[in-house]
């Protein structure tokens, strides 16, 4: 199983996301249906490790809050963008709830996450060096900004790689008190 730890969206913020999807040249956007804000990315686990997973997030404890989206951006590796985005407001509670999430996977056995967490919903993918077109897109949706969103859980994903797209399936939900 491919497995993440994520956050998952309410449907309008999804719809308003999916409201952004234009003829960007390159841009392969991401089904609405697959939106979320990823707290921890964990790969090819076999269903002991599964289960370890699983067990180390049911003991998170923590309280709901609420974020916002806020803005578009890019990442770029070798000069090429390869992911759009809508970024997430500086906020304490996600940079908490997503280093307890962490330390959880540590005592499930898995390594630390090399990368640091840069909170983000990814929009679309791409392969390209940085165009004016992108530059201009982010530039005119820039002040863009959702209403709260209530992180009330946190939901452990598995993906299945398929043709056109991923398929995410919610395997199991953490409540936050």
């Amino acid at each position: 199983m491919r497995l993440f730890v994520a956050l998952d969206l309410p449907w309008e913020v999804k719809a308003e996301l999916s409201d952004l999807s234009c003829n960007l040249p390159g841009a392969r956007w991401v089904p609405e249906d697959n939106f979320h804000l990823t707290l921890r990315f964990i790969g090819e686990a076999n269903r002991l490790q599964a289960e370890e997973i699983d067990s180390a997030l049911a003991a998170l404890r923590g309280r709901s809050f609420t974020f916002s989206l806020s803005g578009l951006g890019w990442f770029e590796k070798n000069g090429r963008v390869n992911t759009l985005y809508a970024g997430v407001e500086r906020n304490d509670d996600l940079a908490r709830l997503q280093a307890k999430v962490e330390q959880a996977l540590l005592r499930a056995g898995l390594p630390i996450e090399r990368r640091r967490f840069t909170p983000h919903v990814t929009l679309a993918r791409m392969d390209q060096p940085v165009s004016t077109a992108l530059a201009s897109f982010v530039q005119a949706h820039n002040l863009y900004r959702s209403a709260p969103i209530l992180a009330d859980n946190v939901i452990l994903f598995s993906s299945y790689l398929g043709k056109d797209q991923p398929t995410y399936t919610p395997e199991a939900a953490y409540s936050l008190a």
